[in-house]
């Protein structure tokens, strides 16, 4: 067994496939591949295999993904449509290009987990959401975003990478975020956030990952988290949250039960409050000014 190996665990029947992360004499790291799951496990538990074997849980989820992405794209285009029409009426409709330009919300996105981090920064780009991305342990999410929101002042922060409830923790108090891998890393990052901008809509905080505490990341300060019924997440519902975020109109609150219930884990998996979107457009459209002709004025 090395590190990077693809495996599945036999006691649960290969449901889920993982990446070695770390060795350590009799047990391995491992790391979900479309789960934010981290994990570990005895090595003769592990089965390593050639691909990520497609079992009826990743097939299910593969499939809400897929629909999930439809869903986005098809809001987009009813969004267009709409903006089509309101300025229709005002006279500023009538050439093939659109008569204004979009300035969606702007995401800065950390992320426990490179592959995941990579994954989600080219979903963002698919759909067109500006983002930014950096991959930060868990543990120093809290000193990056001090360091990164002044700069980058997003309209969207994601917080994001590993967690879990910890299997030796005797009864699993669930109330506790002693029970938990790293929801109290989270929760310090929510609050450096809020310290830096404290209203829920000129700010939307998207945070947690597999079986975070969701009560007390909203009581930190996310409008959105996971995971209410302590499940696993899917490794793109953070993006499918902050690419609704960023094209709902400044106008509208994000539709709850829209997007809850089209993440790819459900709304056992993620949660949250009513919140403001970050879209906005603007008149009158861009202008190429490669091919503007301009008569200089200045001295």
């Amino acid at each position: 067994m090395n590190i990077g190996d693809l495996v599945v665990r036999r006691s649960y029947g290969g449901d889920i496939a993982f990446r070695v992360e770390d060795l350590r004499r009799d047990e391995a790291v491992i790391k979900g591949t479309e789960f934010r799951l981290l994990a570990d496990s005895p090595l003769d538990d592990l089965v390593r295999v050639p691909y990520a074997p497609v079992s009826e849980k990743t097939e299910k989820a593969n499939i809400r993904a897929n629909e999930s992405l439809s869903l986005l794209k098809r809001h987009r285009q009813e969004q267009t449509q709409r903006n089509q029409a309101t300025l229709s009426g005002s006279g500023e409709w009538g050439t093939a290009e659109p008569a204004y330009f979009e300035v969606p919300g702007k995401v800065l996105h950390l992320d426990g987990d490179p592959n995941y981090l990579k994954k989600s920064l080219s979903l963002y780009e698919q759909l067109r959401v500006p983002a930014e991305g950096h991959y930060v342990n868990e543990a120093g999410m809290a000193d990056a975003l001090y360091r990164l929101l002044p700069r980058v002042r997003p309209d969207i922060v994601v917080i994001t990478g590993h967690d879990g409830v910890l299997k030796h923790r005797q009864n699993h108090d669930l109330y506790s975020l002693n029970s938990y891998k790293n929801s109290q890393n989270f929760v310090r990052a929510i609050q450096v956030a809020r310290q830096f901008e404290r209203h829920y809509d000129q700010m939307t905080i998207i945070a947690g990952a597999c079986q975070s505490h969701f009560e007390a990341l909203l009581q930190a300060g996310a409008n959105f988290a996971s995971s209410p019924g302590r499940i696993l997440i899917h490794a793109l519902d953070p993006v499918y949250v902050a690419a609704k975020a960023s094209f709902t109109s400044v106008r509208d609150t994000i539709n709850m039960t829209d997007v809850l219930h089209n993440t790819i884990s459900g709304t056992q998996g993620v949660g949250g409050i009513e919140t403001r979107g970050s879209y906005r457009i603007g008149l009158p459209r861009l202008n190429d000014l490669t091919k503007l002709k301009v008569t200089p004025s200045a001295i």
